[in-house]
């Protein structure tokens, strides 16, 4: 029953419009909750799509273990290496997260409703903000004519999810890229939850490429998070 009554919600109750001054909060707030669901997303989901990092975690564990032949060291280093996994995913989305809200989240205004070629909607329940997602023209080479839209700033309230909202509001995207008369719609994500891909899948996107190592920061890492920190970046593309 409670299934039904959820299914017939989406098709009735779920509104996606574009972006209005008075929707910051919500819209700051969903975002940035976000962004910290991918820390531990980052550093426990993504460890067993990374066989190296489960290799060198197991190298450094054995060859403590050889050296000390310590109880403890067989014990506590296998859970100080994730703690140290979790600490360098935390510092690398916390800056991320900063430079999001330094640039175009400090300025929604003018970074996609003034701008040409730019957007940013958000998904209402009960005229409550539970959703967003913003689409930005681009050029695949400097200085070439705009040929594709990508699909940025997707986030969803975690009490909306697996409702249909991501759905409306992909939709929403591809709808303003045929608007454009663009050839393609592209996106790329660290995420590991499978609802994302399955999300873009549903949406129509094709994966055409997979980055390991990704840099999520323009700023160099230190040593601790070339060792303990590691993300995949996946490519996606709908050709219109």
């Amino acid at each position: 029953m409670k299934a039904t009554r959820k299914r017939k919600r989406t098709i009735k109750d779920i509104q996606v419009r574009e972006y209005e001054s008075g929707d910051e909060r919500e819209v700051i707030r969903i975002f940035c909750e976000g962004m910290e669901e991918m820390v531990p997303d980052t550093a426990f989901r993504g460890l067993p799509h990374h066989p190296e990092s489960l290799l060198l975690y197991t190298a450094i564990t054995v060859s403590c273990v050889w050296i000390s032949w310590c109880l403890w060291v067989i014990v506590l280093l296998p859970g100080l290496l994730l703690c140290g996994r979790y600490f360098c995913s935390f510092i690398v989305k916390n800056r991320y997260t900063k430079r999001a809200m330094n640039t175009d989240m400090a300025d929604i205004e003018g970074s996609y409703m003034k701008a040409p070629g730019s957007c940013l909607w958000v998904a209402l329940v009960d005229g409550v903000v539970v959703g967003l997602v913003a689409a930005k023209q681009r050029c695949p080479d400097h200085g070439s004519v705009p040929d594709e839209v990508e699909l940025k700033r997707m986030s969803v309230d975690q009490k909306h999810r697996s409702c249909g909202v991501g759905l409306a509001l992909g939709r929403k995207v591809l709808e303003f890229a045929s608007s454009q008369n663009v050839s393609k719609v592209v996106l790329g994500t660290t995420n590991y939850t499978a609802a994302a891909h399955n999300l873009y899948r549903r949406l129509g996107f094709q994966c055409v490429g997979v980055t390991d190592g990704y840099p999520t920061d323009t700023c160099a890492p230190s040593l601790l998070e070339r060792l303990l920190y590691r993300v995949r970046h996946h490519h996606y593309e709908l050709q219109l």
